[in-house]
Order: C-alpha cells, then sequence, then structure tokens
C-alpha cells in the first residue's frame, strides 16, 4: 500500500505545485508584467529549480497562463445569453469579459502584446467564433455595420478590445463602459445609439 499510496501522493504534490505557480505568476505578473523567473517561484514558496521542473522556462510559464485564463474567458463568453439583439449580446458580452479580465489586467495586457497575441487568438477560437456570429447576425438583422466584410468588423472588434485592455486604466470607475462602447463603435453604432445598448444590456 505504501508503495502504490507514494507516488500517487507525489503526483498530487507535483499538481499543487503546478497550480500555485500558476496562481503566483498570475498574481506576481499583475503587479511587475517583467517579474523574473526568481521572483515568481518566491511567490509560490518553491525554488527556481523547482519552478524549471514545470516549465522549461517564463514564455512556457507565460504561455500556460495564457491558456488558463483563456479557457475561463471562452468559459465567460459561453454564460452570455444571446436571446438579444446584436449589439445588446456584444454589449454584454465586453461587459461580461471586462469584469472577468479587470483584475488580471496586467497579465492580460501581457497575452496580448505583440510576443503572444498570436498564442492567445489561438485558445480564444472559441470566442473569436461567437464574436463572428454576433457580427454576421448584426448585418443580418440591420444593427450593426454592413459597409465591411463580417471577417473584417470582427477583427476590428478584437483590435478594439486588445487596445483597450492593453491601454485603458482599469481602476477607471467606467472602464467597463468604455470597452463596451469602443467595441460598438467599431461595430457600427453611434455614441447615442450605443447609450441605449448599454443600457438595455445592463437591465
Amino acid at each position: 500500500m505504501t508503495d502504490t499510496a507514494s507516488p500517487r501522493r507525489a503526483r498530487k504534490d507535483a499538481a499543487a505545485n503546478r497550480l500555485g505557480l500558476l496562481s503566483a505568476a498570475a498574481r506576481t505578473l499583475a503587479h511587475d508584467p517583467t517579474a523574473s523567473v526568481d521572483t515568481i517561484a518566491r511567490a509560490a514558496g518553491l525554488s527556481r529549480r523547482a519552478l524549471y521542473g514545470h516549465f522549461d522556462d517564463r514564455d512556457a510559464l507565460v504561455r500556460e497562463l495564457i491558456a488558463t485564463g483563456a479557457e475561463r474567458f471562452n468559459a465567460i463568453a459561453e454564460r452570455v445569453d444571446d436571446t438579444a439583439s446584436a449589439p445588446v449580446v456584444l454589449a454584454r458580452l465586453a461587459l461580461s469579459l471586462w469584469d472577468g479580465a479587470a483584475h488580471v489586467q496586467f497579465a492580460a495586457a501581457i497575452a496580448l502584446d505583440d510576443t503572444h497575441v498570436g498564442d492567445t487568438a489561438a485558445v480564444l477560437t472559441p470566442l473569436r467564433r461567437r464574436v463572428l456570429r454576433l457580427v454576421e447576425r448584426g448585418r443580418d438583422e440591420g444593427t450593426l455595420r454592413t459597409d465591411l466584410s463580417a471577417p473584417t468588423v470582427a477583427r476590428l472588434i478584437e483590435e478594439a478590445a486588445r487596445t483597450v485592455v492593453t491601454r485603458l486604466d482599469g481602476a477607471r470607475p467606467d472602464a467597463a463602459d468604455v470597452a463596451a462602447r469602443a467595441i460598438l463603435g467599431v461595430a457600427g453604432l453611434s455614441w447615442r445609439e450605443a447609450d441605449a445598448v448599454l443600457r438595455t444590456a445592463r437591465s
């Protein structure tokens, strides 16, 4: 019994250490996006050597953090009710995702920087597909712009969201509304239309 229990406990400890590293990395990078491997390991209560037992290098750790965060974002997007008009759903999606990202904005900014944005886009495929479907539906409803192709509008929405996350001060009390307005504007709504949509989205 001891022989089988020991490897099982070792695997459990290793999994706990890995989760601890990811959690420490998220907290540490939120305060200092340039934090070193040593700093992250210390925050997790582990040695540098222990960190390298789980991740080949700092970038591998960051990529894992991005993948974990993206899974959460995909899940948030999946829970947003899509029975309203496309602009209202788009606004609710923006508000929900901002709420999910606000407390880890610096980590999100790393995920969306030029170095990692390709990896981030790949793991956010379910969310990106949903945005494209919303744009296509909005075009059919006549509620979103039709002067550009649906894939182009969806890509512009992504870029607007990326800019907001990486540039906007998350401490602003109106940050979520600013994020939603930026996305709605790119999607073709005037500021007055965006006002009305946001009121509906928050009701």
